[in-house]
C-alpha cells in the first residue's frame, strides 16, 4: 500500500469501513460456511505452484463476508491471504484510547485457515491506515515514551495474539525514502522516526521475532520499478537491509508492493536494473515477496478491449523479468476482483471509465490480466519453496 509519498487508500479505509457495518449479522454466516470450502485448485495458484511460486492476493472482512459468490472465487484461486484491511488501526485501534479489538483480524484468519491459505498479517509499523478516529497529526505529536508504549504495546499485544496463526508479518510498510532519508535509506519524515528515533524499525523486528518466534518477517516498501527516484528507493532499501543484518535483526523477505502504472511503462522499466535489484537482494539472503501488484491503467484507451490488453501487457512485462529470480517466492495481487480495487476509489480515471486492474473483472470474469499472468507463472524457472 504506497502512502503519503506516492498513492494514497485512506478514502478507500473509510469506504470499506462503512461496507462492513452494513453487514449486521453476516459475520456469523460467514464463519459458519468457510468449512465447506477447499484448499484452492484455480489455475494461477497451481501454475505456480508448480514452479515453487505461491500465488495469492489481499482481501478483507467487508469483500468477502457480503460477497459469497467473490469469497468463492477467492478461496479457488487465492493461495495465500494479505490482510488488506482487517488488522490496519482504524480497525484495530480506531482511536488512539481504544483497546485493541481483534474481531476482524479473527475474522479474517479464520476465513483463511478454512480455505487452507497461509497469512501474510499486514502492518505492524506504518504511518497511515488510521482512520477518521484519529488527529491527522496524532502520531507526529506523541512524546518519546508515548510513542515507544503505543507501537511497541500494540506490536506485542497483535503478534502474541496471533502467534503460531499467520505465516508471515509485514513488520515495517514504507519505512525508506529516495530522498529524504538518513545515512541507511530510512525515512526520516517517518513519524516513528521523529518521535522514537531511527531505531524504531530494528526494535520492531526484534520484538515480533520475540513474540511470534516461527513467522516470517518483512519490509515492505513500495516505488522501485519505474520514475525518476526508482533508482535512489532501491539503494535506499539495500541500504536499510545491510543496516538491519549489520545489527543481527531478524529480517527474512523483502515485500515489494510492485504497484505498476501502464502510463510510459515499457519505456521506464529498465530490466537489467531491476533484475541486479533483485539479485542483490537475494545475495543477501532474503526472500522477494511480490506483495501488492496491480497496474493502474492511465495512458490506456477507455475501450475495454484495448485497455486490457494494455493492462496485461504490463503484467507480462513485469513478471518476466522479477520471475527470473529465484528468491521470489511469493506473487500477490493487491485484490483479486476489479470489484474491489482501491485504485477505484483513491484514483479515478479522468474519463470516468471504472478502473481495470486486476485479473478477474467486476463480474469475476478472468480478463487478459489473468492470462499474463497465468502464462508467466507457466514460463517461470522452478525454484526451491518457502
Amino acid at each position: 500500500m504506497a502512502g503519503q509519498r506516492g498513492l494514497r487508500r485512506r478514502s478507500f479505509l473509510v469506504g470499506g469501513m462503512g461496507a462492513a457495518v452494513l453487514l449486521g449479522g453476516g459475520a456469523s454466516q460467514f464463519m459458519n460456511m468457510r468449512a465447506a470450502w477447499a484448499a484452492p485448485t484455480g489455475n494461477l495458484y497451481q501454475a505456480a505452484l508448480a514452479k515453487g511460486i505461491r500465488y495469492g492476493s489481499s482481501t478483507a472482512t467487508w469483500q468477502v463476508q457480503p460477497d459469497p459468490d467473490f469469497a468463492a472465487l477467492y478461496a479457488r484461486e487465492s493461495g495465500m491471504l494479505l490482510t488488506e484491511d482487517d488488522l490496519l488501526w482504524y480497525r484495530l485501534k480506531p482511536t488512539q484510547s481504544s483497546p485493541l479489538d481483534f474481531s476482524y483480524g479473527d475474522q479474517i484468519v479464520s476465513f483463511a485457515a478454512g480455505n487452507a491459505q497461509p497469512v501474510l498479517a499486514a502492518h505492524l509499523v506504518w504511518d497511515e491506515g488510521l482512520g477518521d478516529g484519529w488527529d491527522p497529526d496524532a502520531l507526529y505529536n506523541l512524546s518519546t515514551q508515548d510513542a515507544r508504549d503505543l507501537l511497541f504495546g500494540t506490536i506485542q499485544q497483535e503478534v502474541t495474539h496471533y502467534a503460531g496463526q499467520v505465516m508471515a508479518w509485514v513488520v515495517a510498510n514504507e519505512v525508506t525514502d529516495g530522498r529524504r532519508k538518513d545515512a541507511n535509506g530510512f525515512w526520516t519524515v517517518e513519524p516513528w522516526y521523529q518521535t522514537i528515533g531511527p531505531t524504531f524499525v530494528e526494535e520492531a523486528f526484534n520484538l515480533a521475532h520475540q513474540c511470534d518466534p516461527n513467522a516470517l518477517l518483512l519490509i515492505n516498501e513500495f516505488g522501485f520499478e519505474t520514475g525518476s527516484n526508482a533508482a535512489a528507493r532501491r539503494t535506499s532499501i539495500l541500504k536499510a537491509i545491510d543496516y538491519l543484518q549489520s545489527k543481527n535483526v531478524p529480517v527474512h523477505a523483502l515485500g515489494i508492493q510492485a504497484h505498476l502504472n501502464a502510463n510510459g511503462f515499457s519505456r521506464q522499466f529498465d530490466r537489467a536494473a531491476y533484475r541486479t535489484f533483485l539479485s542483490d537482494v537475494a545475495a543477501r539472503g532474503l526472500s522477494i515477496f511480490i506483495t501488492e501488484m496491480d497496474v493502474q491503467d492511465d495512458g490506456l484507451n477507455a475501450d475495454i478491449p484495448s485497455r486490457d490488453a494494455g493492462v496485461a501487457d504490463v503484467y507480462s512485462q513485469y513478471l518476466s523479468v522479477a520471475l527470473q529470480e529465484p528468491a521470489v517466492k511469493v506473487v500477490l495481487n493487491f485484490g483479486l476482483s476489479d470489484r474491489y480495487t482501491w485504485l477505484q476509489e483513491d484514483f479515478p480515471r479522468k474519463d470516468g471509465a471504472a478502473r481495470r486492474p486486476l485479473p478477474f473483472d467486476e463480474n469475476l470474469q478472468p480478463k487478459p490480466a489473468y492470462t499474463a499472468i497465468l502464462q508467466a507463472f507457466q514460463n517461470a524457472p522452478a525454484r526451491k519453496p518457502l
